[in-house]
């Protein structure tokens, strides 16, 4: 089977690197609003989103590992063209494969095998954001059909996708909407189902995916919603959870590209006749990328067993929260080093670093943005603390599941009690703390399979200096607070 994949997997590559450097040429593709048909087309004919079906409908299975290896293949060469596949895969087809009706499932599945459909998911409304719970999407059961009505908005796939996941409270007959909340399949084909969409928005970077406004006024029936085996927030969870872990499919292909086209470039690139590898800073900055790209790799050898279908995610809020925030601070920051170092070519567009810094900035904004997902991990963690009457953050670690294999490396950093009544600001510091312990793990673990020491000691001396670096900042708290009516007496040229 892993023969047959492999195969599969460099069909898919070697396809897309013949359709973006051979056919076409990425670098204008990736400054279009969206893409050709016939390049979309082309991509799919080797049916990458078949890795996220089930083997009785004609896909591979729905392995997380193959889901994730077709995501990291993809962004090796565009980012937003993994992003297409992973919205498809872990926000329409595993929801769909998991809680769905089996005659929905076989009748989208078919479409998605061979006419080259695809998915996506509405939940972000314009009044919300990331206070999903308070969405103001209803629906009304009349008679065997669900009527759905409502606003959403920055969906992937906007006006492209041909089937969507519509998420929609329950309109009560008190006129007030269920705490609860529902999916449903929508078919574009149909016209009682079509989405409607007011606006495209011009986003600044992940120009081939579309995304806009949309209006939803639409009927399905009953076999449209998808069935939780509990409530309709912890089905919510336990597939933003497993979006949020299959995050470092589409951040280990843009890594490892960020570090090729830079270690190609400094050791081509000449000053005073010698490379440019040859100077410290740059080999500083080279390794910040290489130690990213290894925790990158723990991050997917942890998703690969741990974020299948078969599992319920809904209470994996510390992990999934971890390896997203984490992982898209990391493609960022891949991508600036990448585009500092390319000197002048890196910072145009047409440059897949200077493309890069773009494409990956709103990785850290959608699906929670990663201050908001930081605060969360720190609150778990607090909370787990408060509950066994451990004030020592080195002592419930070293006891813990989550960092137990590494946090001896760090004993001396992390022997304090967590201040009380900590700030915000304070509480994503120990966030990104925490984060960068549990996804050392993750390498730990690979480690002892096999996987280069010299990679993981390399990343756990940068991992000393960012934990050192943030902790500074959490007993050091700086309080300072913004001064709304700043005008008055601050025009400097009053004082010259």
């Amino acid at each position: 089977m892993q023969s047959n994949f492999d195969t599969f997997l460099e069909r898919f590559a070697n396809q897309i690197q013949n359709i973006f450097h051979v056919e076409t040429d990425i670098n204008k593709l990736s400054l279009e609003r969206g893409l050709p048909k016939e390049v979309w087309s082309k991509i799919m004919e080797t049916k990458p989103l078949s890795v996220a079906i089930p083997e009785q409908f004609g896909g591979r299975g729905s392995h997380a590992k193959e889901c994730l290896s077709v995501l990291s293949a993809a962004s090796y060469e565009s980012l937003s063209l993994s992003l297409v596949m992973g919205i498809n895969m872990a926000l329409f087809l595993e929801p769909l494969t998991k809680y769905g009706n089996a005659d929905v499932q076989k009748e989208v599945f078919h479409k998605f095998l061979n006419e080259k459909a695809m998915g996506g998911l509405m939940l972000t409304e314009p009044d919300f954001g990331s206070d999903a719970l308070n969405m103001q999407t209803f629906y009304e059961q009349k008679g065997e059909e669900y009527h759905i009505k409502g606003k959403k908005h920055w969906q992937g796939l906007t006006g492209m996708a041909d089937f969507w996941l519509v998420v929609a409270r329950k309109k009560m007959e008190t006129e007030k909407l269920s705490r609860d909340v529902s999916f449903f399949i929508t078919d574009n084909a149909l016209d009682a189902q079509k989405i409607n969409v007011n606006q495209y928005f011009n986003n600044p970077g992940l120009y081939m995916i579309p995304y806009g406004l949309n209006t939803i006024e639409v009927t399905v029936p009953k076999s449209h919603k998808l069935e939780s085996k509990s409530t309709g927030i912890k089905m919510m969870l336990d597939i933003l959870h497993r979006s949020r872990m299959q995050f470092p499919g589409m951040a280990m292909g843009f890594i490892k590209r960020m570090l090729d086209e830079s270690i190609q470039r400094c050791s081509t690139r000449e000053i005073g006749g010698k490379p440019l590898s040859v100077l410290d800073s740059v080999k500083f900055q080279l390794s910040r990328i290489q130690s990213s790209y290894t925790l990158c790799s723990g991050m997917c050898a942890h998703s690969a067993t741990h974020s299948g279908i078969d599992q319920d995610l809904s209470g994996q809020g510390l992990e999934a929260n971890s390896i997203k925030a984490l992982v898209t601070d990391l493609m960022n920051e891949s991508a600036n080093i990448c585009a500092q170092l390319s000197g002048a070519n890196g910072f145009q567009l047409e440059h897949v670093a200077g493309r890069g810094i773009m494409d990956s900035r709103p990785f850290q904004i959608f699906e929670g943005v990663n201050e908001m997902l930081y605060t969360q991990i720190s609150g778990i963690i607090e909370k787990q603390m408060k509950k066994q009457q451990v004030k020592n953050l080195y002592d419930f670690l070293s006891k813990s599941n989550y960092c137990n294999k590494v946090v001896d490396r760090f004993k001396e950093t992390l022997q304090f009690n967590l201040p009380t009544g900590m700030m915000q600001r304070q509480q994503v510091t120990l966030g990104k703390v925490l984060a960068r312990l549990i996804s050392l793990q993750y390498v730990k673990t690979i480690v002892d399979k096999g996987y280069r020491k010299d990679l993981f000691e390399n990343c756990v001396k940068h991992m000393h200096m960012d934990i050192k670096k943030l902790l500074s900042n959490l007993s050091l708290c700086n309080d300072a607070q913004p001064i709304f009516q700043y005008a008055e007496n601050s025009d400097w040229r009053k004082f010259t």
